[in-house]
């Protein structure tokens, strides 16, 4: 600060003293559009890697080579492994200012071999394989997500505020998500089978979005099919995916900060869109990597009919905030008499309710044309029952029953005969339709009948 001080007095003397011409600082003159032209032209061993020279040495260079890297200097060489249009960038700065040109050059042909680069094999397969490399969650690993500060606290790029146990995130639509990165046209694939889990803050950018028991939202989202990844290499290597596409948990960004990666596998950092002090991390293995090695991302668990709570309790997502636990009959007594059953507190939505992803698709072909679930409810009126498609929940089929008697036992049953054989696998159950608020409920015994 003191020397701030004496250098700022002593300029004003200078500027003060007799003879010395008064002049206003200048921070010199800003670049034109003729700084900023640069050339280019292959190199001589490959027509795949560009030698690139700006016209104007003394100004500071910045490239963006339109291949996902960027490089600095008034020379500069990139590699261009598979061919296309790509659009080159050069920005030139001084203390004046910044001037920028583009140009297009034409790659003709592939060249596999500049893309032998570990990560490049690490995160595709690499060019000897069979060109692209599936990804899933490490889910039955302990730390396979979590939360930290940003930026990185004392314990560096780790999930120091908290990490997620094996299957801690079980059937909320994570865990069935595959993430298929190819080494052609660097494709990219997220296949979501139907459903996604996101952050809190983005659920009102995905319609249909539900408040799952595990905190967070799950969504319906399709899968994102032909989008592309761009790998940019310097002090941190980053992967971003195109599109609506993203990997893992969903917080609002799709630009990856690749904290380690190797054959079987990769370890992601990404800011929180909506809180840019937080952190996300996600871990994943390839989908053939076996469990028994720690990973294996799995799938959501998925169960099947009939649910009778006794002996297995099967994991059901709740929506409109609605809640729901596995607990002792406390009403024995009628058609029930099993020791366990599924509660249910109405939540303050109209259409609040709960499902369970099915093991196989339901046919009513046969002699079983029903769906029959044992209901105690707190006051009689309507209870409607949906099939869906988990891949494509707008591909369903719901029906209303009448529950006509409160706090005793009944049985409901729907006729499912017109619904079309192999499609549906999602049981959505929706205890005190279109009211809100309705009240505790009681479900036991659902089954095909």
């Amino acid at each position: 600060m003191k020397k701030t001080i004496f250098l700022a007095l002593g300029l004003m003397a200078l500027l003060a003293s007799p003879g010395c011409k008064e002049e206003d600082p200048n921070l010199g003159m800003a670049p034109t559009a003729a700084d900023a032209v640069f050339t280019y032209e292959p190199s001589v061993d490959n027509p795949n890697i560009i030698n690139f020279e700006a016209k104007n040495k003394t100004l500071i260079a910045k490239w963006d080579f339109g291949n996902g890297t960027t490089g600095e200097g008034s020379t500069a060489q990139a590699s261009y492994p598979n061919k296309g249009t790509y659009t080159v960038k050069l920005t030139v700065f001084n203390s004046g200012g910044s001037a920028s040109s583009t140009q297009d050059i034409v790659i003709g042909q592939d060249d596999p071999t500049l893309l032998s680069d570990p990560l490049y094999t690490f995160l595709t397969g690499g060019n000897t394989g069979k060109g692209y490399k599936t990804w899933v969650i490490d889910s039955t690993r302990d730390g396979h997500m979590g939360v930290g500060p940003n930026p990185s606290g004392t314990a560096g790029d780790y999930p120091e505020w908290w990490a997620a146990k094996a299957m801690d995130k079980s059937n909320v639509g994570l865990y069935d998500d595959q993430f298929v990165f190819r080494l052609k046209g660097f494709g990219y694939d997220q296949i979501t089978n139907g459903d996604v889990y996101i952050n809190n803050l983005q659920a009102a950018n995905f319609p249909g979005s539900v408040l799952t028991p595990k905190a967070d939202y799950w969504a319906p989202f399709e899968n994102q099919m032909n989008e592309t990844w761009t790998l940019t290499m310097g002090e941190d290597t980053t992967i971003t995916v195109s599109g609506k596409s993203f990997i893992g948990y969903y917080a609002g960004s799709q630009t990856y900060k690749v904290i380690s990666i190797s054959e079987n596998e990769l370890f992601l950092r990404y800011v929180d869109g909506g809180n840019d002090g937080l952190a996300w991390y996600i871990r994943l293995v390839p989908d053939d990597y076996p469990v028994n090695g720690g990973g294996g991302g799995g799938t959501d668990p998925t169960f099947e009919l009939p649910i009778d709570f006794e002996s297995v309790e099967p994991e059901f997502t709740v929506f409109g905030n609605s809640t729901y636990s596995i607990v002792d009959n406390a009403n024995k007594g009628g058609i029930n008499t099993s020791n366990r059953v599924l509660e249910t507190v109405h939540g303050n939505e109209t259409w609040a309710g709960l499902f369970v992803n099915l093991k196989n698709k339901l046919d009513f072909s046969g002699s079983a044309k029903t769906i029959s679930v044992k209901v105690f409810a707190p006051a009689t009126g309507v209870m409607r029952i949906k099939l869906e498609n988990s891949a494509n929940t707008a591909e369903f089929i719901e029906k209303d029953v009448n529950v006509s008697a409160a706090n005793q036992w009944v049985e409901v049953s729907i006729d499912f005969s017109d619904a079309t054989a192999g499609v549906f696998d999602r049981l959505v159950l929706f205890p005190g339709w279109d009211v809100a608020d309705a009240g505790t409920f009681y479900l036991d015994d659902i089954a095909q009948k």
